[in-house]
């Protein structure tokens, strides 16, 4: 059950699901760029038009959604956001990535991420959404509190970041319907 021509509006962004398409040379570079993957276990892989075709391909067939943030005022791809469902449980985990790294601070992410999990709680039947990030992601921290996520757990040195052992910080937050 694969969206397969999503189209969300937010207040500076539109939502659309990814394609192939929108795989390009700047999309790859988000993808290698250290800062853009700090904090993302992606770091730890090269990336190209092969492994993005994967990537995408592995949403087919599922109800999964891979998504494009774009911006309203051009059009452009800045960003993407991910949603794994467990249809069972009634739950979701996201995920956001602003790639375009000239842009963030400038409240795309925000726009991109509220208009995404509200239409996730208000339309897909979910009951309870989540997130995680390492414990020195400041932004998406700030990012998920805004959005009216609390902080559920913590895994203890989960994983290594610069060298040194980090936490995992779960977040969540309830469909209140």
């Amino acid at each position: 059950m694969a969206e397969n021509s999503l189209f969300l509006k937010g207040n500076n962004i539109s939502l659309k699901t990814f394609l192939l398409a929108d795989v390009n040379d700047e999309y790859i570079g988000w993808l290698n760029d250290k800062n853009v993957m700090k904090f993302s276990n992606q770091r730890f892989f090269v990336h190209s038009f092969e492994s993005s075709k994967r990537y995408i391909a592995s949403f087919e067939g599922t109800e999964n959604l891979f998504i494009g943030i774009h911006r309203l005022l051009d059009d452009k791809l800045i960003g993407t956001l991910t949603a794994y469902f467990s249809t069972n449980h009634g739950t979701v985990d996201v995920g956001i990535m602003i790639g375009n790294s000239n842009l963030w601070g400038m409240g795309y992410g925000q726009d991109a991420w509220n208009t995404f999990i509200n239409w996730l709680l208000e339309h897909k039947g979910i009951r309870k959404l989540t997130a995680g990030t390492l414990a020195s992601n400041l932004g998406m921290i700030k990012l998920m509190e805004r959005s009216g996520m609390v902080l559920e757990a913590t895994r203890k040195f989960q994983e290594i970041f610069e060298g040194r052992p980090e936490d995992i910080l779960y977040y969540a937050k309830f469909n209140d319907n």
